[in-house]
């Protein structure tokens, strides 16, 4: 149950509670530090200062009846067992520590809960063991300073006092008490008031919650019931019998001799407030007794002087002898005691500041020196004990101002104050079990009250001290028990109050100091909460913790003063410096924790002594971030939101930003896309989604819908980082494309790959990589859309495209077709007959036809060189990318799941993303094919064709020859191509040749005539030509083609079988229509040369006429466009 649950369920209402404004910065893992406080100034105590509201008056019980016996100052003896008889137990042996106290021969405690009826033999039980066990628990419960609990990180607030301990402490606290209160019953007032349990309504003297000397017992603590402290099972008395402890309190020595009537009364149940103060503060019977008997001596007839006017530790050394201790030794240490006391209050520590010269100090600081060795002589007439005594009394009778005063400031100087008012405070816990504050604190408050004047406590004070020590008490039982931090935050309301009223100076460093403290360890673990609070109770714990450390915030915006002036409050209000603080806390806690993941998953991986891959570190630092996210929200955010309104909107903001810093250094570290970078970003994408959802439902109530939250959000921008690197992949495996086709350019010799493979190498390297390329960009576990789909496929048209370039930069055609000789007529004397007589078969030997051996035994009379077989496997390359462009735009096309873009949108006449690239393939592949042709024709062949055909005269030159060779290189050419490529390039040879042919007859130089009766034998050496390419087959080339190709050639052959004057006539013709020149006598312009040769050509019939052995031609060509004639 929450502190706000619990206190609603409790009568009075609870505290108002009020948040406060900041006091640190954001993260920060402690607040401001105790302060060291110094003396305080002079000034007057109000020794008369009430308890808090919180506290309602106190007052002993009414006396119902007053004897003799019950005015005896003593303590009461032991109660018998249950089973009453005669016998009575042995006396207790006294056993002695270095302190003196506890002796008390506690048993070892039981439950609480335990049943009351034991053993009665259990009863007078004094082993040592139990002893020891008691003492133990009061020590622990006494350690005011926290010393023995340093784990718990809770730091003491006030200046430290190294030469007293805490038995010192405790011990003389108990003696100021007893001095203080040594007027009240059981003390050694003349009416010593018996103490009744509220929980016993009989026995022992009393029924129905009547005492027999007092009036009515309330069954109900007001102090509890205020500070929302549940009430105990059992009483004190209870307790005590069911651990068979009761024989503990043995009685003190006193003036009834052992054989009295008086020492054998049967002991009665009921305790004195002096017995369950002596009992709570651990304090031997042998000690209460000597301090008795003192009191008694001292201050006979003085019941009325006031406690304040007493210097204990001088009365106390003065009539306490060594005499009345076990040995000296013990004596000793009681003594250094007293002095330590006395130095620490009148010398280290003083109420009012004392010079180091002044001689009263010197002297006093001397004498208690020379105490450290062996006693000082404390009898009437010690020289030593006058000179001591009239130290001590000056020193503590000074008044701040100098005026005369009867007030002792030997125990009022600060930290001296504290320190004993704080062992006093400390003895409400309960020893057995220290989480539980007795049923009697009202009446261990009114009496502790009385020690205020002797202290100088103030009720501002004593707030303060209470509100420490139940928070001290609450870190010290581990925090198990919800109630001391109710009581504590109770009570800091109570120092809110005084806060605004009291000023001075000391007041003020101590509440710093105080709080300082306190926000220390609470901002330790509020700033960590996922370390500090875990399991059932997590919640619950910090909802209680957190009002107390708000509380203590807004109280420190409050009093924080510089130079004496109080700072001007910032103005935020306490809620929202609230809502900032828990927000740090969320922040702060989440980052840590999520530190806290990375910090384990390194320490397994040490553990293992393998390095995991950083993809599974990833993967698994979003899944705990996730476990982490359902975790806050289902322990944390419902009781954070009580101070902040978004607080599941906060936890989930800091951890989107923690994972987000990782995964950002993690993505910077990536070279390249892989499939386990896309799952790591797949499982932060989801990530994302279930914190922002998160922050969405918690900030619906918010008056912006936590647009401002989620604005503060990180985004993790999954999608176009996925985007981002897909680009880069693309871009980097296209370069490894354009890599490629830079070795080809730089290293490709146009051979073969293989027998079977006759195509260039670097074209399967190139297709290879682009297929991987295709391959692998599928194969990345992301949705692939048609903009990334557009942009590799525009980057592999451009290598295809710059590589289909790069096959066909081989010349053209017409680098390989032989220059027109210039026109002469033919001349029966010229050099022509001598030439004619000399010519031979033409023996020219052509480039080495043999590139590779596959092909030798094949066609061994071809004459294709190297370089025209290189064209060949240029345009097997160009055949092989062609289909292989068309797997790759079919996988980019036909893939499935592909998200469609707007951005893209294909022409409804296209659905290939390589259109372009196939057409240039095509057109790439006709420029070859040609280049090819002529250069086998033109110049492979040019020995056989246009070199030696016809060259002479007709009838001893004819096409057999060229037509055997002719057909050997169209074998090797269909050895050598690819089945795809050999009809475009038997097409081309096929022109190639009429080409030739048609060079023959109409440009064949000086070397060739023909008459008009050669036209027999030239028609069938062309349909020789022709069959030639009949015979092909169909597969590579129809016989219609070849006779659509041959119509030009058969027309030129036709003009040559015509009479010369007939040529005249339709050349003088021709031109004349052509220049629009009519009339005799008109001159015939030259006819242009345009290679466009066809009978109807008038430069083709002039041709004619030039290679006509005539004598009419000769003359007509002569008259008409004076051409030479040959020589």
């Amino acid at each position: 149950m929450g502190l706000y649950s619990r206190r609603q369920n409790s009568n009075p209402l609870p505290p108002t509670i009020s948040l406060p404004p900041p006091f640190h910065t954001r993260h920060e893992s402690s607040p401001t530090p105790p302060l060291p406080i110094s003396p305080p100034p002079s000034t007057n105590i109000n020794r008369r200062d009430s308890l808090p509201p919180a506290f309602p008056p106190l007052s002993p019980p009414s006396i119902a009846s007053h004897s003799r016996r019950d005015s005896y100052p003593g303590p009461f003896p032991n109660l018998p067992s249950p089973t009453h008889s005669d016998h009575h137990p042995p006396p207790l042996p006294l056993n002695h520590t270095r302190r003196e106290s506890c002796p008390i021969t506690f048993p070892f405690p039981v439950s609480p809960h335990h049943h009351l009826h034991h053993d009665p033999s259990l009863f007078p039980s004094t082993s040592s063991s139990l002893n020891n066990h008691h003492h133990y628990l009061l020590k622990c419960r006494l350690d005011i300073r926290n010393k023995n609990n340093n784990d718990s990180g809770l730091i003491w607030p006030f200046s430290d006092i190294k030469i007293i301990d805490d038995d010192d402490i405790r011990e003389t606290a108990y003696e100021v008490l007893f001095t203080a209160c040594r007027s009240s019953p059981g003390f050694g007032g003349r009416s010593a008031l018996t103490f009744y349990s509220k929980h016993e309504n009989n026995g022992g003297g009393g029924s129905g919650g009547m005492s027999p000397a007092s009036g009515p017992v309330s069954t109900t603590s007001r102090v509890k019931q205020a500070l929302g402290l549940k009430m105990m099972m059992s009483s004190l008395c209870q307790r005590m019998i069911s651990r068979g402890g009761w024989t503990a309190m043995s009685v003190p020595s006193s003036p009834v001799t052992e054989g009295s009537p008086r020492s054998r009364v049967l002991p009665r149940r009921t305790m004195s407030m002096a017995e369950v103060m002596r009992l709570q503060m651990g304090v031997s019977e042998q000690s209460d007794s000597r301090l008795r008997k003192t009191l008694m001596r001292t201050l006979v007839g003085q019941l009325g002087r006031q406690a304040e006017t007493i210097i204990l530790p001088l009365e106390l050394l003065r009539h306490l002898k060594p005499s009345e201790f076990s040995n000296p030794h013990e004596y000793h240490l009681w003594q250094r005691r007293q002095l330590k006391v006395l130095e620490a209050g009148l010398l280290l520590h003083p109420y009012i500041p004392v010079e180091k010269t002044d001689t009263f100090a010197v002297n006093l600081r001397n004498i208690i020196r020379s105490g450290e060795l062996k006693p000082i002589d404390t009898s009437k007439n010690s020289e030593t004990m006058r000179t001591f005594s009239n130290s001590v009394v000056s020193l503590s009778m000074r008044s701040p101002n100098g005026a005369p005063t009867n007030v002792c400031h030997w125990a009022n100087g600060y930290p001296v104050n504290v320190y004993l008012y704080i062992s006093l405070l400390q003895s409400v816990f309960d020893l057995e079990d220290q989480t539980l504050v007795l049923d009697e604190v009202d009446e261990l408050l009114e009496l502790i009250k009385k020690t205020w004047s002797t202290l100088g406590i103030n009720r501002p004070i004593h707030n303060l001290c209470s509100t420490w020590v139940f928070f001290q008490q609450y870190v010290a039982t581990g925090q198990i028990e919800p109630d001391l931090l109710c009581a504590s935050h109770a009570m800091l309301n109570q120092v809110a109050n005084d806060a605004k009223k009291e000023k001075e100076c000391l007041y003020v460093n101590m509440l710093k100091s105080v709080l300082g403290s306190l926000l220390s360890w609470g901002d330790k673990r509020l700033l960590n909460y996922h370390e500090y609070f875990q399991g059932e109770n997590a919640a619950a714990q910090i909802e209680n913790l957190l009002p107390v450390v708000l509380l203590a915030y807004n109280i420190l915006g409050d009093v924080t003063i510089s130079d004496g002036e109080t700072h001007e409050k910032e103005d935020k209000t306490i809620a929202d410096s609230s809502e900032d603080r828990v927000d740090d806390y969320i922040r702060s806690s989440l980052k840590n924790a999520f530190e806290m993941i990375i910090e384990e998953a390194d320490a397994k991986s040490a553990e293992s002594e393998t390095e995991k891959e950083i993809t599974d570190v990833m993967l698994h630092l979003a899944q705990e971030t996730e476990n982490l996210a359902t975790k806050e929200r289902r322990n944390y955010s419902g009781v954070l939101k009580k101070w902040h309104a978004t607080a599941g909107a906060v936890a989930a903001l800091t951890l989107n930003n923690c994972y987000g810093h990782v995964l950002k250094k993690y993505l910077s570290e990536m070279m390249t896309i892989t499939v386990e970078l896309i799952l790591v970003l797949m499982k932060a994408k989801k990530l994302e989604d279930i914190l922002v959802q998160m922050v969405v439902e918690d900030s619906a109530d918010c008056e912006d819908g936590g647009k401002t939250i989620v604005r503060e959000m990180v985004p993790f921008e999954v999608d176009s980082t996925i985007m981002n690197l897909m680009k880069k992949w693309i871009d980097e495996s296209l370069q490894y494309g354009n890599d490629c086709l830079l070795k080809a350019k730089q290293t490709e010799t146009w051979n073969p790959k293989s027998k079977s493979e006759p195509y260039a190498k670097s074209v399967v390297e190139l297709i290879s990589t682009a297929k991987k390329i295709v391959h692998e960009f599928f194969q990345i576990p992301i949705a692939i859309t048609e903009d990334l789909v557009q942009e590799l496929a525009d980057g592999l048209h451009k290598i295809f495209k710059e590589y289909t370039v790069f096959i066909t930069a081989c010349g053209l055609k017409e680098n390989y077709i032989p220059s027109l000789p210039p026109l002469t007529r033919c001349n029966r004397n010229s050099k022509f007959h001598k030439l004619w007589k000399i010519a031979s078969p033409c023996n020219v030997s052509c480039e080495d036809p043999h590139m590779y051996g596959i092909y030798e035994s094949n066609s061994p009379h071809s004459c294709t060189s190297r370089g025209t077989q290189r064209l060949y496997i240029r345009l097997n390359s160009l055949h092989y990318l062609l289909p292989n462009i068309a797997f790759i735009d079919k996988s980019l096309t036909l893939t499935p799941g592909l998200i469609p873009s707007d951005s893209r949108r294909r022409g409804s006449s296209t659905t290939s993303y390589f259109e372009t690239v196939n057409n240039s393939i095509l057109a790439a592949y006709e420029h070859l094919s040609e280049v090819a042709s002529y250069r086998l024709i033109f110049l492979d062949s040019n020995a056989f064709f246009y070199d030696s055909l016809y060259v002479g005269d007709v009838a001893n030159a004819r096409i057999n020859k060229t037509l055997t060779i002719l057909k050997h290189n169209i074998k090797l050419m269909t050895a050598i191509v690819m089945e795809r490529a050999q009809a475009l390039l038997t097409k081309e040879i096929m022109k190639a040749c009429f080409e030739a042919f048609l060079m023959v007859l109409l440009a064949g130089g000086t070397t060739r005539m023909f008459n008009e009766s050669d036209y027999v034998s030239i028609q069938e050496d062309f349909q020789c030509l022709k069959k030639a390419f009949y015979s092909c087959g169909e597969e590579l080339i129809s016989e219609s083609v070849v006779d659509k190709e041959a119509e030009v050639v058969e027309g030129v052959i036709a003009l040559m079988g015509m009479s010369t004057e007939e040529l005249m006539e339709n050349l003088t013709n021709l031109s004349t229509e052509m220049d629009g020149v009519t009339g005799n006598g008109t001159k015939i312009p030259m006819p242009p040369t345009t290679r466009k040769w066809n009978r109807a050509d008038p430069n083709t019939i002039l041709r004619v006429l030039c290679y006509r052995n005539d004598r009419v031609a000769n003359h007509f060509l002569k008259r008409t466009f004076q051409i030479a004639k040959r020589r």
